[in-house]
């Protein structure tokens, strides 16, 4: 399939998953930023295209990325295309919330998946998890964690890419240096 008739809307997305419905298949969704795509977010797709027949990634738009200056570093629209250029992947939209919500309500799946950091739902940072796992039960679906390796996106940012002005990482690094761990 060519790479742009994998990237729709949300409204195209409901249609699309009816029609797989209709066919009795199962429809899964994981919701993200995946701004730097890497092997964890492929074995979390990998793990969760398990649970059904139609995989949907939703990508969390530009403005609702709160991981820190310079973020997200690729536009919604890359992240997309990113995502669509994996075949395991069937579908992708921008979701312009900061949570799946609306892409639950719309799509209906039959399994919503995330990773393992989020099983321990109170460390979710932006606790729109709760609304999540409510909206899919409330059209009867499921949410799953997936058990595979975890990355921080944000973390290999940090540690391999310089993603803040020189002024900005030269201030970081000796702040870092007078702080003790625990501060």
């Amino acid at each position: 399939m060519e790479i742009s008739r994998k990237i729709k809307t949300l409204g195209e997305l409901a249609k699309i998953s009816s029609q797989v419905k209709r066919r009795e298949k199962k429809v899964v969704l994981c919701h993200g930023v995946f701004d730097l795509l890497h092997l964890g977010h492929i074995r979390h797709l990998n793990s969760a295209k398990k649970y059904g027949d139609c995989l949907v990634v939703t990508v969390t738009a530009d403005e609702y990325v709160k991981r820190g200056p310079g973020r997200p570093v690729f536009t919604a629209l890359l992240r997309a295309e990113a995502l669509a250029n994996l075949e395991i992947v069937d579908y992708v939209a921008v979701i312009e919330e900061p949570s799946a919500v609306s892409a639950i309500e719309a799509i209906k799946p039959h399994f919503y998946v995330k990773g393992p950091d989020y099983k321990e739902r109170e460390a979710d940072p932006t606790q729109k998890i709760f609304e999540e796992e409510e909206a899919v039960r409330k059209y009867g679906g499921e949410i799953v964690f997936t058990e595979d390796i975890t990355f921080s996106s944000s973390e290999l940012l940090n540690k391999y890419f310089n993603t803040y002005p020189k002024k900005t990482a030269e201030y970081l690094q000796k702040l870092s240096r007078t702080l003790k761990p625990s501060e």
